[in-house]
């Protein structure tokens, strides 16, 4: 007579579920606003200036939220070593989603003057304080469940939800674009993506909230009580591994702003494009990402983190020196392939991050590690891009642009030449 599972047990369907579901919904309220940020938020919330200001402003404002990853990643690693991973993946998606509604209560900067950029302002540090605790802990609900030689090809669970999460908030301006005229969605339209985090977030706490702790996780509350301060043990015992898994993520967070955020103002102002036409283009792009990312993830187990990582970043380095003919050329078909080429990069060099990040910290201390070296590299690669991007096209051409991606390759590229095989965690 066969046993029944222990009750405990997550089923493999329900992690990768729970885990893709609950950053699918992170990532479409982060690029709801990124999105917004690129077509609205300027003109809307910050009074007009100089040409171009109103986007520099909105740009900066996007960055907001990356300095608060890092304090959230600190925050909600604390906790999730400490008492476990499924609470604080529930109150992370809980604070973002709360956020990302209330951005779209906002008044305008027309209607209370200087309170209503404060207040987004505000709002976009709790969304990067809520993000901030979400990748660490759904990649550690994947990779700690994982069976042995599969670490990779199930990290890609919580990295599928980029591409996911980035369609449908596309696909929502999208639609937007096309059943409301100009007028109408700069007065109330672009609020309704905001306000759906609503639902979506409904759905991401059902899933979540049937979860149970990790294997991997129990068995180290078993061995020993947890660490008082995981921070503390990130920042001496494992400085080094926290620093140079920063910097890797430097250039898969440039290409892929660059791609979407950059690319899409560029494209609907400089490039004079209309937004459903752009908008359609990253939704065509987006799907050569999502497509990347298994590929990349089954490489990783079969071939080495390592080298699936250089690879793509050699092909971003080239992407760089491509920026300017085929994204500044204007012609359809370049910019198109330029998108195409720009995402499905991106998602070669994402997919084995679900494991390589985590893999660099022991179990006591992954959350904490896997999420600050993410947020920080947030912070070096992704939160001033579309800001430097915009800045160095004003000032020599779109070029330049180019040039920025290409060092952002080397950086990362040399971070993970420096990592030993002794700095990995094997997750055994």
């Amino acid at each position: 007579m066969s046993r029944a599972a222990p009750p405990d047990k997550n089923p493999a369907a329900r992690i990768l579920i729970a885990s893709f579901v609950g950053t699918a919904i992170e990532f479409y309220d982060f690029y709801v606003y990124a999105t917004a940020a690129a077509l609205v938020i300027g003109p809307l919330f910050f009074p007009v200036g100089a040409p171009g200001v109103p986007a520099l402003a909105a740009f900066a404002s996007f960055a907001i939220a990356f300095v608060a990853r890092p304090v959230g990643a600190a925050l909600f690693g604390h906790f999730g070593d400490r008492i476990g991973r499924k609470a604080t993946l529930v109150a992370s998606l809980m604070i973002m989603g709360v956020s990302t509604v209330l951005i779209g209560c906002l008044p305008t900067y027309a209607q209370a003057g200087w309170w209503a950029p404060a207040m987004l302002c505000a709002l976009r540090f709790g969304q990067g304080l809520g993000f901030g605790g979400e990748w660490g802990g759904a990649a550690l609900l994947a990779v700690e469940n994982a069976p042995p030689g599969r670490r990779a090809l199930y990290g890609i669970a919580p990295q599928m939800g980029a591409p996911m999460g980035f369609l449908a908030a596309n696909l929502v301006f999208l639609a937007l674009s096309y059943g409301l005229s100009p007028a109408a969605f700069e007065s109330w339209g672009w609020r309704l993506p905001f306000l759906a985090s609503a639902a979506l977030v409904g759905v991401g706490l059902y899933v979540r909230l049937r979860l149970t702790e990790t294997p991997e996780f129990r068995a180290a509350l078993a061995e020993a009580p947890p660490e008082r301060v995981p921070l503390a043990l990130i920042l001496t015992r494992h400085l080094r591994a926290t620093v140079l898994g920063s910097l890797a993520m430097v250039a898969c967070y440039a290409v892929f702003y660059l791609s979407t955020v950059f690319a899409l103002g560029f494209g609907t102002t400089t490039l004079g494009y209309p937004r459903k036409t752009f908008l359609l283009f990253e939704c065509v792009a987006i799907l050569f990402m999502a497509a990347a990312i298994p590929l990349s993830g089954a490489a990783a187990d079969r071939y080495g983190r390592r080298p699936v990582l250089l690879s793509g970043l050699i092909v971003t380095a080239a992407l760089g020196a491509l920026l300017g003919p085929m994204l500044g050329s204007g012609q359809a078909p370049l910019v198109l392939g330029f998108l195409c080429l720009g995402l499905a990069t991106m998602g070669w060099i994402f997919g084995p991050m679900g494991a390589w990040l985590p893999e660099l910290f022991p179990t006591r201390v992954r959350y904490t590690g896997a999420s600050v070296t993410y947020n920080l590299g947030g912070i070096l690669g992704a939160s001033g891009a579309p800001f430097l991007a915009q800045a160095l096209t004003e000032w020599g051409g779109v070029g330049w642009a180019g040039a920025y991606l290409a060092v952002a390759a080397a950086i990362s590229a040399g971070a993970i030449l420096m990592v030993r095989n002794a700095d990995v965690d094997t997750l055994a």
